[in-house]
């Protein structure tokens, strides 16, 4: 497996992809938590009074989350492969 991120062999995650992967992980957790609420409440209204305050609260918790774990070594595996050029 190759590794990407620093001259040292570990990888690491960027800010930038933090931000992406909460969002795009907002739209499919979002759009599931719509569905039960609707599903549950047969009321649009409900639904999205619901996801309006869970898109916000997750979004932040998620990116706290994948930001600490990005600082984290454990877990992380380093490249026994050369390079190729």
């Amino acid at each position: 497996m190759r590794l990407i991120g620093s001259s040292d062999n570990m990888s690491t995650a960027g800010k930038k992809r933090s931000i992406v992967k909460t969002i795009s992980w907002r739209v499919i957790a979002t759009t599931d938590t719509f569905l039960i609420a609707l599903l549950l409440t047969r009321s649009i209204e409900i639904g999205l009074g619901i996801v309006s305050i869970e898109l916000m609260t997750k979004m932040l918790l998620y990116y706290i989350h994948e930001r600490g774990w990005a600082n984290l070594e454990w877990g992380m595996e380093e490249n026994t492969e050369l390079e190729e050029e």
